[in-house]
């Protein structure tokens, strides 16, 4: 019994000195990454993690429901995709033509109801808030200097950022974009209790405006930029802007950094479902107009999807841009495979939300998986 009492006694102290050294060394985060992840089975984040965050409700108004195509359901899918789905965790797959509901099918405990991460698809939305906030003067243009919101970045290179450049992934900011290292700022992000003390605190370490580099800081500064230009939470301006004037079928989560008052993390980690994830890319599909409104100002949508740099053809400003089989694809993305798909000139949107993708070939490049849903996509509208 003294031997197990002194275990215990040492068991209690290691705990205490570790826990000490986290908070000493600003490492505490891991216990939160440790008590809503890694305790939970999993080595990243995951669909359903916002169950076990701190959120704040997009809310929404009176729905306005996809329409179900006249062959609703009337194809069959592939044995590819099918299989597919399979190997990779398809959770939801829709195929929307003409704006409407062509094919759709679910996977596991989803359903056309069923919310889950968007990751950073988000980014995407915070992109098109950017737009919005320009056309209703809260923001002068892409051009405005970040300092103008944020003086920390007055001087050197930091002078030179522009909120383009925060959308357009090119600010050159000190950030590593590691998602499974416990230790990367992608990671401490995902779980710091002040973003908003921890992105103040990053340099600008290469001149900004000149390269595609993809990182989530970026799109975390930018959104922090919104609130402040236009007064209101990421998640009142979504709600107030897009989701409501979309008639989006349900409220939706945005995960925060902390408890009340937190700051949404603008570059991931919206909940919500595939139906009122597809409604941006029809926006974007359609220049920007909902049900005759202009939400978002044409030339605004026609620049975010083309390059910004001719080197890096597969992003404009806020969105992967990607062409296959002679077709032009502007898409949202996210971590583990979260996709919204989008060819205008054929009408069709492509909506894929799952538990994993293609093994990665590097940040931002796109993946075999992708390919699959839109070669499946069309076989099945070819049948």
């Amino acid at each position: 019994m003294k031997r197990l009492k002194s275990l215990l006694k040492g068991l209690v102290i290691f705990i205490g000195l570790l826990v000490i050294t986290l908070y000493i060394f600003d490492l505490d985060y891991l216990l939160k990454a440790t008590r809503t992840i890694y305790l939970n089975g999993h080595t990243t984040a995951f669909l359903k993690d916002y169950e076990v965050f701190d959120n704040r409700t997009i809310n929404a108004s009176t729905a306005q429901p996809w329409a179900n195509h006249k062959d609703y359901n009337n194809a069959s899918i592939t044995e590819r995709l099918a299989d597919t789905n399979k190997e990779l965790g398809t959770i939801a797959y829709v195929i929307i033509k003409n704006d409407s509901v062509w094919f759709e099918t679910y996977y596991e405990d989803f359903g056309v109801d069923s919310k889950s991460n968007s990751f950073s698809m988000v980014k995407s939305m915070v992109s098109a808030m950017l737009g919005k906030a320009i056309m209703e003067g809260h923001i002068e243009s892409l051009d405005q200097p970040v300092s103008d919101f944020f003086p920390e970045f007055s001087d050197g290179l930091g002078a030179k950022l522009t909120v383009g450049d925060l959308s357009s992934m090119s600010s050159g900011l000190e950030w590593d974009e590691a998602y499974y290292s416990p230790f990367s700022i992608t990671t401490r992000a995902y779980f710091y209790d002040d973003l908003e003390k921890m992105m103040l605190e990053l340099d600008i370490t290469s001149e900004p405006g000149t390269a595609f580099k993809y990182l989530s800081g970026n799109t975390q500064l930018l959104g922090m930029v919104i609130e402040k230009a236009t007064g209101q939470t990421l998640s009142e301006y979504l709600s107030n802007k897009f989701w409501k004037p979309f008639g989006a079928e349900h409220a939706a989560l945005w995960q925060l950094d902390s408890e009340e008052g937190g700051l949404e993390k603008a570059y991931c980690c919206l909940a919500s479902n595939a139906r009122d994830f597809a409604r941006f890319g029809k926006l974007y599909k359609d220049h920007g107009r909902w049900n005759g409104q202009q939400i978002l100002d044409s030339a605004f949508v026609a620049k975010s999807v083309t390059p910004r740099f001719p080197e890096s053809p597969e992003y404009g400003y806020g969105w992967w841009l990607h062409q296959q089989d002679g077709k032009d694809f502007f898409m949202m993305r996210g971590h583990l495979g979260q996709y919204v798909i989008v060819e205008p000139n054929d009408n069709v949107i492509i909506v894929r939300l799952g538990h994993k993708k293609s093994p990665d070939a590097g940040i931002g490049v796109f993946t075999k998986d992708i390919s699959i849903y839109i070669e499946e996509a069309y076989k099945m509208m070819s049948q």
